[in-house]
């Protein structure tokens, strides 16, 4: 396997936060579930595609496209060696021979040329350091007429989770969340942003087309709380902060939830996207 590019992501989803999305893999799967079925429809996955899932992590995804393709077979491709081991044990458990998980940068990981009919990914495609060179190796992957489909984070004040986090300001030091066009999560918030790269990269009949999804979060305000603080960008914060600023900022992402609570008291929350696609020319 050639040496992973992608240092930085590499580092980051091989420490705490990669151990989190293992560990936390179902919740994670609850929150995130309402964009598979839009997803794999998008890729046109039948019973025979051969489909590359990017940045699959604990393998949900890959996991469903390997059950709706028994003639076909599906890999999962991920940086992260905690959610791999998951990944390996879902597929495992599930009895699946079609589905297969490798480590490596989608930067530089050497796919065979044309070997997969559909390319997806579910939030998986937003951390490239060089995102022309990853989607153009996943371009070269598909045969021509090949689909790409993958769902990334749009417009960052409609996603209800992050405005829950800007309660945290005052006890914790929030500053600008999510930044359109940075790197990380946001990077390809912006459609036009999305169309260059995947121009750059030999794609055609390029689509970005809204789509959101409510998922659970918790069971409850305060479940749902907790939980939030447990995430990447909740860990930071709260590691900056003294005992008591803890406690308040708990408190007030409690408060700021409850209005989300359902009849049966579990917070679901909108997470605002883009379903984009694509075809290798």
């Amino acid at each position: 396997m050639p040496e992973i590019v992608n240092t930085t992501q590499a580092q980051a989803w091989n420490g705490p936060e990669g151990a989190h999305w293992a560990r936390h893999q179902d919740r994670w799967n609850a929150i995130n579930e309402g964009f598979d079925e839009p997803l794999l429809a998008a890729a046109g996955i039948t019973a025979d595609t051969r489909t590359l899932d990017v940045g699959c992590g604990a393998g949900q995804t890959t996991v469903l496209a390997a059950r709706r393709a028994p003639a076909g077979r599906a890999l999962g491709l991920e940086l992260s060696a905690p959610m791999l081991a998951e990944a390996r044990a879902r597929a495992a458990r599930e009895g699946l021979g079609n589905a297969r998980f490798v480590r490596g940068d989608a930067q530089n990981h050497p796919l065979e040329s044309g070997a997969f009919d559909a390319a997806i990914s579910r939030y998986g495609v937003m951390f490239f350091a060089d995102p022309e060179a990853a989607f153009g190796n996943i371009a070269r992957a598909l045969r021509p007429g090949g689909r790409l489909a993958f769902v990334c984070p749009a417009e960052p004040d409609r996603n209800d989770w992050l405005v829950a986090m800007t309660a945290l300001r005052g006890p914790l030091p929030v500053g600008e969340l999510g930044i359109p066009g940075r790197p990380g999560m946001f990077s390809l918030s912006e459609p036009d942003r999305v169309r260059a790269v995947l121009t750059a990269a030999g794609l055609t009949g390029i689509r970005v087309d809204r789509a959101d999804a409510y998922g659970t979060w918790g069971a409850d305000a305060a479940d749902a709380a907790a939980f939030l603080l447990l995430t990447g960008p909740g860990r930071h914060l709260m590691d900056q902060a003294a005992p008591a600023d803890r406690d308040r900022a708990r408190q007030a992402l409690t408060e700021h939830l409850r209005p989300h609570e359902t009849a049966d008291g579990t917070v679901r929350l909108r997470s605002a996207s883009w379903l984009v696609t694509a075809t290798r020319a």
